[in-house]
């Protein structure tokens, strides 16, 4: 057992940190092109949200009782668009396409595969906690999944300029599927039909 009198204590000299610490030893491109990729995932699951709205609002029912019961569930259905994670946005979007006989997409199960395999990417770059750069300047990030695996491949700028333009034509080919459909992008100023007038 410890006695007090043995006990070195000590507190973080915060005056004499580095400036930026704890992320003084990455390069501002290394962050500048981490926060892009960021951005870009929390685009995506902007993008899915709004998808999930035109592809409900505009599915057509046989009967006004199917059309009463999809009404009733659609607040918390677009509720859920506005919380959920990105898995769980995948999964609500490609129900949503498939529930639409509107929908003009064929590969919905593809896209919602690929978008819920990056998703596992995103954890970690939202979530980890960056070790110091080798001389590359790749990074290991410290980063255990709920499975308990441990992710171990080092990240460098190259890596998240490439994770960031996959991300981004995922999100493209996410609003391609509600204009393909002759809708406007909710949100957007392209071309099609406005998905909710601005005079209701």
């Amino acid at each position: 057992m410890i006695e007090d009198e043995d006990v070195n204590r000590a507190i973080i000299d915060r005056d004499n940190l580095p400036p930026k610490w704890p992320t003084h030893r990455h390069s501002p491109e290394f962050w500048e092109q981490l926060g892009r990729t960021v951005a870009t995932y929390g685009f995506l699951e902007e993008v899915l949200g709004k998808a999930i709205f035109a592809f409900t609002a505009t599915r057509p029912f046989e009967t006004s009782a199917e059309a009463q019961e999809a009404y009733a569930s659609w607040l918390p259905t677009l509720e859920r668009a506005l919380t959920d994670t990105l898995k769980p946005l995948a999964e609500a979007y490609g129900k949503a396409v498939r529930d639409n006989a509107k929908s003009t997409t064929e590969n919905v199960d593809e896209l919602v595969a690929a978008i819920k395999e990056a998703s596992e990417i995103r954890n970690v770059i939202c979530h980890g906690s960056w070790r110091m750069p080798d001389r590359g300047g790749r990074s290991l990030p410290l980063f255990v999944n709920k499975r308990k695996e441990i992710f171990g491949t080092p990240i460098d700028v190259a890596y998240l300029h490439q994770v960031q333009s996959h991300i981004a034509e995922l999100a493209a080919t996410v609003i391609d599927t509600v204009t393909h459909m002759g809708f406007q992008f909710p949100g957007g100023a392209g071309p099609g039909k406005r998905i909710w007038p601005d005079n209701l």
